[in-house]
């Protein structure tokens, strides 16, 4: 299979003067992660940080202006691949282990992984090709040389924690489910949510090793109760309370 090589592996859209979404348009949608900077006064958050095929830090250091503490809402590959790149890195502590031992298998081809895997995918209703990826970062890259690098936790978050940028400050909604450790993070100034993979605008996951769907109901009921006009997922457009609550109920409906 022949590659592209891409001109650019970040794009880069600036929502307002505080927060930017950045994502990796040549990585397919199942594992294009949203990467959320947000601009505070005294340190800027990176929640989620991608693949970790071309370095996040390298590609954002024009939207640092000082110090960046790096949010991790999950341990999967597709939300930590660049974790390691930042100096602070926070997480929960159910998700911990895995940043700091990460698989030592990983891959960017669909058939290094279980069938059934890949199934749940496509039920649904994702589309999986032969490879995660569909271009390449740079020439020469080799998809068989692709890893995770440890990245552990300088500090463990729990439920009802906070996150002070020093004019902005975010509460931690432990939202279970879709794994274990999945976190929010809660602006009640603004109404703000970032929501990880806990809810997104597109197909759920809540099946394989991590999935908890008994978990994932209790999380969605309590999405419904929280007042968020605008939630920033970890994968396809940002949304509002309206859509939420549908969100919500679709879930809630299908598994309930």
């Amino acid at each position: 299979m022949s590659f592209a090589i891409a001109d650019r592996w970040f794009e880069f859209e600036r929502l307002d003067d505080g927060i930017t979404r950045i994502w990796e348009p040549h990585v397919i949608r199942l594992m294009q992660c949203n990467i959320w900077h947000v601009r505070g006064r005294d340190r800027d958050l990176i929640i989620d940080s991608g693949m970790g095929i071309a370095s996040l830090h390298e590609a954002a250091q024009h939207l640092f202006g000082h110090r960046v503490t790096a949010v991790a809402t999950h341990s999967h590959l597709d939300h930590v691949g660049s974790l390691h790149e930042f100096g602070e890195r926070i997480a929960h502590p159910a998700e911990a282990h895995r940043l700091a031992a990460p698989p030592a298998r990983v891959s960017l081809r669909r058939d290094d992984y279980p069938p059934d895997l890949i199934a749940s995918f496509e039920r649904a209703g994702y589309e999986v090709g032969p490879t995660y990826i569909t271009a390449l970062p740079h020439e020469g890259y080799d998809l068989d040389s692709y890893r995770l690098t440890a990245a552990p936790a300088t500090q463990l978050i729990e439920e009802g924690d906070v996150i002070d940028l020093g004019d902005r400050v975010f509460e931690v909604l432990h939202l279970p489910g879709h794994s274990p450790g999945s976190i929010g993070l809660w602006e009640a100034a603004t109404g703000t949510l970032f929501s990880g993979d806990a809810i997104y605008d597109g197909p759920l996951l809540d099946e394989g090793g991590d999935g908890d769907i008994p978990a994932y109901l209790d999380t969605m009921r309590r999405l419904e109760a929280v007042p968020a006009q605008i939630v920033h997922g970890g994968h396809d457009p940002s949304f509002g309370r309206e859509r939420l609550i549908e969100l919500v109920r679709a879930y809630r409906a299908k598994r309930g």
